[in-house]
């Protein structure tokens, strides 16, 4: 009998343990839950201050201190680590604050993030500045990009629209107040064009102008045609949808340049510099420019198409410096953009503050797109791997980057998503000369709201 029952517990637990393997394969969420969170915390909460003291993250004691544990225990002062804050579960991982010592920085912390992990058993542990001598610990127990699950509650708003998630488990937000122009560079079946349909769909919502240059025929764009205010299909389409652009531009400089026309005792809410000074009645819609596959604006074998090509270039580089404050913002996408493209090339880069970088074929095409904003960056981005689509890496002018990943948004969501929110395209009269044909729906074919992409990316 007592044989029975030892190999009936012997069975039961190989079982539990198979079970829980398989879990932490298939259901990462659940196992970290049910499983990985408890264990995490009981190691950091067993080994903190020994771990801090391993990682020369302890600082001696002030003095009063000392002299009060040698009068009252007689026991050696030891050095004493960051002192910690709450533990805060999620369903990714832990958040813990470290108040930390005079004399410790950020860059302290950041610099013994891999000793953490490893000390307490989880993924990835990412380090961020809250307030001066604060920092917030962001313990991540599994990877997150693998199987793409975006926040429920992400930070979105006008203008701001959440695209990817970070791989410390927050949502990467397209802020187009805060990086009104981007550059999105990646080699085919990187999930380039994953990213620009998210970004895409996110805006259809909003009651912004949408204008699209598609080259390869508007195969990238076309599908979202119903939601799209113009659209360019080919370099002589684009050669004058620009110069429209520019024209709308100037336009909205002179209604700017009305308002300023400042009489005594104007009251200060009425002196703007920008689009987003004017009063809401009067404020044009914001304008975003997706450009798919830049290298074909660039592209002669003539010298009337360089004579385009050099008048198109120099209207992308003045939307670039001046786009802003008229409420126009470009994505550009591309597999690659350097000087070997042609002349303007690398100024019109210069202007793009926002850059994400899929796979791509070498490692000049990310030197391209952060080697002049975070060179570091680049040896992250010739990590990425094909069977990954949708990661990439993104920085800023700023210095600053990290990786995303683009959840799965199907061709066939998306269009539907751009039908369904045709009617929030607003009145661009400049713009109406180049508005795309839009083909009658197959009958059958649902024309009602779908989901805007499943939570995965396979």
């Amino acid at each position: 009998m007592t044989d029975l029952v030892t190999w009936a517990e012997l069975g039961g637990a190989l079982a539990a343990i198979g079970g829980a393997a398989y879990a932490r394969h298939a259901h990462p969420a659940a196992y970290w839950s049910a499983v990985g969170l408890p264990l995490s915390v009981v190691r950091l909460l067993a080994s903190y201050s020994s771990t801090m003291d391993a990682c020369g993250l302890t600082v001696e004691p002030p003095r009063w201190r000392a002299l009060a544990v040698r009068a009252t225990t007689r026991r050696e002062v030891r050095p004493v680590p960051p002192r910690r804050g709450v533990i805060r579960p999620t369903t990714t991982g832990l958040r813990m604050r470290l108040r930390l010592a005079p004399g410790q920085e950020p860059a302290d912390v950041a610099a013994s993030a891999e000793r953490l992990r490893h000390a307490w058993g989880v993924h990835a542990v990412h380090v961020r500045d809250v307030k001066p001598g604060v920092v917030e610990l962001r313990l991540i127990g599994f990877d997150v990009l693998r199987k793409v699950r975006m926040p429920r509650r992400p930070d979105g708003g006008p203008l701001r629209i959440p695209v990817a998630l970070r791989e410390d488990a927050t949502a990467f937000v397209r802020n187009y107040r805060a990086v009104p122009h981007e550059l999105v560079l990646g080699a085919t079946l990187s999930g380039k064009s994953m990213y620009l349909r998210n970004l895409l769909t996110g805006l259809a919502a909003q009651p912004v102008a949408l204008v699209g240059i598609d080259c390869k025929r508007g195969v990238e764009l076309a599908p979202f045609a119903p939601r799209l205010s113009a659209l360019a299909t080919d370099p002589d389409q684009a050669a004058e949808l620009l110069p429209a652009l520019v024209k709308e531009m100037e336009d909205r400089y002179d209604l700017i340049k009305a308002r300023q026309g400042i009489a005594p005792g104007t009251p200060e809410e009425l002196i703007t510099s920008d689009v987003w000074g004017l009063p809401e009645d009067e404020r044009p819609a914001p304008i975003v420019l997706f450009i798919d596959e830049v290298a074909e604006l660039f592209l002669v074998a003539t010298r009337k198409e360089e004579e385009r090509r050099d008048e198109m270039v120099t209207q992308l580089i003045r939307l670039a410096q001046l786009g802003r404050a008229a409420g126009i913002y470009l994505e550009v996408c591309g597999q690659r953009f350097g000087a070997e493209l042609g002349k303007g090339a690398t100024m019109l880069r210069a202007q793009l503050t926002g850059r994400v970088c899929h796979r791509v074929n070498d490692e000049a095409s990310a030197k391209m797109a952060l080697g002049d904003i975070a060179p570091e960056a680049v040896f992250a981005a010739c990590a990425i791997a094909p069977e990954l689509p949708g990661l990439a890496v993104v920085g800023d002018t700023s210095g600053g980057w990290s990786r995303i990943r683009t959840p799965h948004l199907s061709l066939a969501d998306a269009a539907a998503t751009c039908r369904t929110t045709a009617h929030l395209a607003p009145d661009v009269p400049a713009l109406d000369a180049f508005r795309p044909h839009i083909p009658p729906v197959p009958v059958g074919e649902p024309s009602g709201p779908v989901a805007t992409g499943r939570p995965v990316t396979e």
